[in-house]
């Protein structure tokens, strides 16, 4: 097996349901208050995207990869805990983007996919939301975002960042059930169980 897990991860490299990932502590240090670092992201919707400098509030989830027709996965990626489920994820946000603008919260998914192929599955899916690409990692650098390594590559695992004017003030790690994630957010800010968003 190809798989590892980069130093932050104490997860063990092998088939594991998303419900029961644990929570290996790779994300404790994203508390509220700290400001996303102000990197200019490319946006599946022309552009590009600065985060920290972003009026208003967001739902900001972050993904590893997303499959594309006819490509293989990733190496061992059916082996690692918590790779699968970026598609159902999209969806998910695709069902539920409507519930959360009204809600305040505008949505972006972040992973470190080039913009091509972040426009394509957007332009697949029917994605209304933009998708940002952090294909050199700068941002997840800055942030110290956790992630997992096969094949040689580095992918940044699960999180979501709930955002206010740039600066988090909740986040979600991990995500246990990636298809349902978006349920779950809209359900929570509507019964104000968010911090610092009530």
């Amino acid at each position: 097996m190809n798989a590892t897990i980069l130093p932050a991860s104490t997860l063990p490299a092998s088939t594991l349901a998303a419900s029961t990932l644990p929570d290996d502590g790779a994300a404790a240090h994203l508390i509220a208050g700290l400001r996303l670092p102000g990197i200019a992201l490319a946006s599946t919707e022309g552009g590009s995207v600065d985060l920290s400098a972003r009026a208003g509030r967001a739902i900001v989830y972050i993904y590893p990869w997303t499959g594309r027709p006819g490509v293989a996965n990733p190496a061992d990626w059916d082996h690692i805990p918590g790779a699968h489920g970026s598609t159902p994820q999209a969806e998910g946000f695709r069902t539920h983007h409507q519930a959360l603008r009204s809600e305040g919260f505008e949505v972006f998914g972040i992973s470190g996919q080039s913009p091509a192929h972040q426009r394509e599955f957007s332009a697949r899916l029917s994605l209304r939301f933009a998708l940002l690409s952090d294909a050199e990692l700068h941002f997840a650098d800055q942030l110290r975002l956790p992630r997992f390594e096969t094949g040689g590559a580095a992918y940044l695992k699960r999180l979501t960042l709930i955002v206010a004017d740039g600066v988090i003030v909740d986040k979600v790690y991990p995500v246990a059930d990636p298809a349902e994630h978006a349920a779950q957010l809209v359900a929570r800010l509507a019964r104000k169980q968010m911090h610092g968003v009530g």
